[in-house]
């Protein structure tokens, strides 16, 4: 029940105290990772630990300019990595494919839920958390600044520190409601009303947007969401324009 507990009260935070991450509760929290389940046992992924200032507040800036991001006591960089296992074949003269998008699309659920393992460890520390899904912007620029090889896509940040008093006490924003995300045997289809009441009920709150217009034209058409797409397809076109099949010249 604790768990469960930790999962309901989690909210994200982006405000810290000066309290240091400790080097124990660092290792706890990427061992945590380690221990997630994985396609095949193949961890398709790798970490990256910023400690460098000048990097922070460079990221902070590729991230949509998020300053917070700089000043967090602990940054870690989750890559969906398809190299190591690509070049360990190569290394044994393995007549193998190259990585394709199916290989992408199953090494990203495998960082995601590497990701979430260190942000419920960091919770059951009391150390607060934040996700930054903006890493998958500005692809080429990221390859350049984490010096990333082949078939390794930056795809989870997330942020760490102590939170202040003030992100303690803020509300969760709220969920859907059970009911209007769960279907039996099929894929639950909301229309009309429904709806409406269902969107209504998670932008209309205070500090937010309170129609779906304003909604959209923040989340759903703004510049960050259209680099998305943009760096996203990048990555993708990397990986399809180099695919082969096994035996095929390279």
């Amino acid at each position: 029940m604790a768990t469960i507990d930790e999962l309901r009260d989690r909210r994200s935070v982006r405000a810290y105290t000066d309290e240091p991450i400790s080097a124990d509760d660092e290792r706890a929290i990427i061992q945590a990772a380690f221990e997630a389940p994985t396609a095949g046992n193949q961890q398709l992924y790798s970490l990256i630990v910023v400690r460098d200032q000048a990097l922070k507040e460079r990221l902070a800036v590729v991230c949509d300019n998020q300053p917070f991001i700089a000043r967090a006591k602990l940054v870690i960089i989750y890559v969906a990595d398809l190299s190591r296992w690509y070049d360990a074949f190569l290394a044994e003269g393995l007549d193998v494919r190259t990585p394709g998008p199916g290989d992408m699309a199953l090494a990203v659920v495998d960082t995601a839920i590497a990701a979430q393992n260190a942000v419920v460890a960091a919770e059951s520390l009391g150390i607060g958390s934040c996700y930054i899904g903006d890493i998958m912007e500005n692809y080429e620029e990221l390859v350049r600044m984490l010096d990333l090889p082949p078939y390794v896509f930056p795809a989870v940040m997330t942020v760490f520190g102590h939170p202040t008093q003030q992100q303690l006490e803020r509300t969760k924003p709220p969920r859907f409601a059970y009911e209007d995300m769960v279907g039996e045997n099929s894929y639950l289809h909301i229309s009309g009303d429904r709806l409406s009441k269902m969107m209504g009920a998670k932008i209309g709150v205070p500090g937010r947007d309170r129609n779906l217009e304003a909604f959209a034209k923040r989340k759903w058409s703004d510049d960050f969401s259209v680099e998305l797409n943009r760096s996203v397809c990048a990555m993708i076109r990397t990986l399809t324009d180099y695919y082969t099949e096994p035996g095929d010249a390279r």
